[in-house]
């Protein structure tokens, strides 16, 4: 996002917040500008990796609400898919994702054709629909070369990596293949 977006974005924040008798504090306005700031759709423990030294005291738990705030003021959108951690988007515009599986990566995707997609004749359950977004999944291009220089081995999902971790497993991401020199 250019800089003059990004100002005018925090600027209409800042009149949203007034409007709606919200406090603009130091942590809200901070935490906005660094989401405002990425590309990459930052998770709230990023966000607060990259605010904690600027804002004296922050919590991890103060990100989080602010972050869940941000989102039900509108100002920035939650971004889930299966397997993964939420993660936020500065863009609230209709626009749609393509997912990594391997390593949880997300790139917006802008294309009219899938803003258009009629939606099937569903039973919704109640649900009254109000937008809809396309996540496509697949493997990057950086995980694909990964793989290659692995010979072609096929490296852990995301998702699976995080569940052996948490066991104290390996992954196949994890592995390093050793060579006996020949005798």
């Amino acid at each position: 996002m250019r800089s003059e977006e990004r100002e005018a974005r925090l600027r209409s924040f800042e009149a949203l917040c007034r409007e709606s008798g919200l406090s603009l504090t130091v942590q809200r306005r901070m935490i906005l500008q660094e989401v405002l700031g990425r590309e990459d759709h930052p998770a709230a423990d990023d966000v607060y990796e990259l605010v904690k030294d600027r804002i004296p005291g922050v919590s991890r738990t103060t990100v989080y609400r602010v972050l869940d705030t941000l989102v039900r003021m509108g100002v920035i959108s939650k971004v889930c898919h299966p397997g993964a951690a939420a993660r936020f988007d500065p863009k609230i515009h209709q626009h749609h994702h393509l997912v990594c599986t391997r390593c949880d990566a997300i790139l917006d995707v802008e294309d009219e054709r899938l803003n258009s997609l009629a939606l099937p004749a569903i039973d919704t359950r109640g649900y009254r629909l109000q937008e809809f977004h396309v996540h496509l999944r697949g493997v990057c291009a950086k995980c694909r070369r990964r793989a290659e220089k692995e010979g072609g081995k096929k490296p852990a999902s995301a998702s699976r990596a995080r569940r052996a971790e948490s066991k104290g497993q390996k992954t196949s991401a994890d592995s390093v293949t050793h060579r006996r020199k020949p005798r």
